[in-house]
């Protein structure tokens, strides 16, 4: 629809749209739900699957924050967490910081509340407050017009206008209806709830990182993965031209089969990924344990889970997280670094900081995504 100024507001009609079911389509769909099945299946049967999910939201965050221009990285992340002082800006980590929170609110608030737009909302305001002052009004959809450009362009010369702020909310409403619908695929239904997320950008900012958000929001819900093990920002950073060239083909020439079929190559790739990663380092923490048992030392063999949620640690952390004794978390850390399993992280005389380097090694490792075959 016609702004002032010439520009042209794009307002996407309701889902679902026709879509044709070609062979290729159908053949996108069966691999990436066989790929996310067995991400599942064996994901749920890996030894302690929950000490996953903190290091692989971290990853998350990291990547999908990466998109939106911040640099911190996982490692730096982590080595924060632990008590250690890194070299990054302290915005960027709060940035990075804020969507560890949203996300695992919106877990938490699965238990209680369904996708909405309730949730919707209180994911932004974990995501946005304090990042960027009032600029996002954390946690209130947009009142007034946005669109996607070049810095300093206007709405005329952007690259994409969504919706004026007077529609936005019919635009929501209809995108929350299609949310509670079950007769598409899932993955299907995600991907087109996704594109539809973007295309309103209800939010003044923050509409990339909340969209991937609700991507594994919805896989949980749906019973599709017993735990978030599933993330697709490397996948859209990796082939980041080709996922704003598909939304593009969406919203001018209503290219729904191209979107979907990139999305669920996203899927399948990042599943694969996500699958050999656990192994692996379910794989290390075994090697370890077997190395640490026999030292009669039961406190380093439970330091060795509070390494799977982060490499990083500290004595008076370990102490904290163990419920020991300073000294016993001291025998178990030495013991550790005596195996190399640790080392020191920090040239610290005192508050020394250690990382257990294999861990972090497989989880900073790039994702393996596939090359673009075709425009």
């Amino acid at each position: 629809m016609p702004l002032a100024g010439g520009a042209w507001a794009h307002v996407p009609a309701p889902l679902p749209p026709a879509l044709e079911w070609t062979p290729a389509l159908v053949a996108a769909l069966s691999g990436a739900d066989r790929l996310i099945g067995r991400l599942a299946g064996e994901g749920g049967r890996l030894p302690n699957p929950h000490l996953l999910i903190s290091p692989f939201i971290r990853r998350e965050a990291v990547l999908s924050s990466k998109i939106e221009g911040t640099q911190a990285t996982l490692g730096e992340l982590l080595a924060v967490e632990a008590g250690m002082a890194v070299d990054r800006s302290p915005a960027d980590l709060h940035e990075v910081g804020n969507y560890v929170v949203a996300l695992e609110h919106g877990i938490a608030r699965l238990k209680t509340l369904p996708l909405s737009l309730r949730l919707v909302r209180e994911l932004h305001a974990k995501l946005m407050t304090g990042v960027r002052g009032d600029q996002a009004s954390p946690g209130n959809f947009r009142e007034t017009q946005n669109w996607i450009g070049r810095p300093g362009s206007g709405p005329a010369q952007a690259t994409y206008v969504p919706p004026p702020p007077g529609l936005v909310m019919p635009c929501l409403d209809a995108w929350e209806k299609f949310l509670h619908d079950r007769s598409l695929p899932p993955l299907v239904q995600i991907a087109l709830a996704h594109y539809q997320f973007e295309a309103i950008h209800p939010f003044r900012d923050g509409n990339g990182r909340v969209g991937r958000l609700l991507i594994t929001l919805f896989l949980v819900e749906r019973d599709i993965l017993p735990t978030p093990l599933l993330y697709l920002s490397a996948f859209f950073e990796a082939r980041r031209q080709e996922y704003y060239g598909r939304l593009q083909g969406v919203h001018a020439r209503a290219e729904w089969e191209p979107w979907l079929a990139y999305f669920l190559e996203g899927v399948a790739s990042q599943s694969e990924d996500a699958l050999s990663r656990a192994s692996r380092i379910n794989t290390l923490l075994a090697k370890w344990r077997d190395k640490v048992v026999g030292a009669g030392l039961p406190a380093a063999v439970r330091l060795l889970d509070a390494l799977a949620e982060n490499p990083y640690c500290t004595v008076r952390g370990a102490a904290a997280r163990l419920k020991v004794a300073f000294t016993t978390a001291q025998r178990a850390v030495a013991k550790l670094e005596d195996l190399k399993i640790v080392s020191q992280a920090n040239e610290a005389k005192r508050d020394r900081v250690y990382c257990a380097t294999g861990l972090l090694k497989i989880l900073e490792e790039p994702a393996k995504v596939p090359a673009k075959e075709h425009a």
